[in-house]
């Protein structure tokens, strides 16, 4: 299937009339690359492909500190998506690198609780220039996030700054994602990604041209989504789906072994304020359509729903073949 385009050149009204069908009907939406600077992409991408290409022995030096920790490296077999949702299920084939909202500068706010999503980013000594580069990337979706949430607002007849107290101190993140060649002898029910919903307002997701992302449509049959080398690809969170009482929806999605080769992507994960509640808007709720959850403190929220995912034990975990020594080119 292929997304809907809210296109930032567009009209304020027509982004927000095509946003806001979207997020009812799907849950997802797409927006062109061209939103942040030409170089900024190919340099991040470029230099976490260098990065899934070391040595595994290397990696493992910023790997997660302890369990719970939220960023750094996790090798093959670490986490398992549905657990979130209490689902279990194999571990997923992928590894990922992860760095938190020092790498966009983002400050610690006064809560001390919140220390926890502000642990600093680990980074490693090679390639040199990944950190450069993901800090660019960072800065740049967090332009695009700004703007996506001002649009937002607007579709859900607001007021177009209604979020910017609730997200003037974000808990964003930025995860790099490899997903090497598998082996014949991974689990047959094992997933690239297991099913899942994201917990923050979105994610903007850049993915490589190898197919395997299946989102799920309101009849319950997934769907594959189309991979376009001109876009990224949004999807809302649940945080989005509490603040509008579910008519958004944060939508089931999954990668897959559609197929075999390797598979790269980087997911800018957006939060809101750690102390920022997430409660029914007051335009998504009226007398037909009173609020479906209580109000919970996204910060402790998200947090007992990231631990939730990490750290599968060793029985679980699966046999794939090393990432190719491609990945860095």
């Amino acid at each position: 299937m292929d997304l809907p385009l809210v296109d930032f050149a567009d009209s304020p009204e027509r982004q927000a009339a095509t946003l806001g069908q979207a997020c009812a009907e799907y849950g997802f939406f797409s927006i062109p690359q061209s939103v942040i600077p030409p170089e900024t992409l190919p340099a991040a991408s470029q230099a976490i492909a260098e990065f899934f290409a070391l040595p595994t022995e290397e990696k493992m030096l910023v790997a997660f500190p302890s369990d719970g920790y939220p960023y750094g490296y996790a090798p093959l077999g670490y986490e398992r998506l549905a657990a979130s949702l209490g689902m279990a299920s194999p571990a997923d084939l992928k590894e990922t690198f992860s760095v938190g909202p020092d790498t966009g500068g983002g400050s610690l706010g006064d809560d001390p609780d919140q220390a926890w999503v502000r642990s600093p980013s680990l980074w490693p000594d090679r390639p040199s220039g990944l950190r450069f580069a993901l800090e660019e990337y960072f800065s740049a979706m967090a332009q695009v996030a700004e703007h996506l949430m001002a649009v937002m607002a607007r579709a859900l007849d607001l007021p177009t700054d209604f979020f910017v107290p609730l997200i003037d101190q974000p808990m964003s993140s930025l995860r790099a994602i490899n997903y090497p060649k598998h082996s014949p002898a991974a689990p047959k029910n094992a997933l690239r990604a297991g099913a899942h919903t994201d917990y923050g307002t979105f994610t903007v997701l850049h993915t490589d041209q190898v197919p395997g992302l299946e989102i799920q449509d309101s009849a319950g049959n997934w769907q594959s989504v189309t991979p376009n080398p001109d876009v990224f690809v949004v999807n809302l969170g649940d945080s989005i789906a509490r603040w509008t009482n579910d008519r958004w929806r944060s939508t089931l999605h999954r990668v897959t072994t559609a197929s075999s080769e390797q598979r790269q992507s980087l997911a800018f994960f957006h939060m809101a304020n750690w102390d920022a509640f997430l409660d029914c808007l007051p335009t998504c709720q009226d007398a037909e359509h009173p609020a479906l959850y209580q109000p919970v403190q996204a910060g402790p929220w998200l947090k007992e729903k990231f631990q939730a995912t990490g750290s599968v034990s060793s029985e679980s975990k699966v046999v794939v073949s090393p990432p190719s020594e491609s990945a860095a080119t």
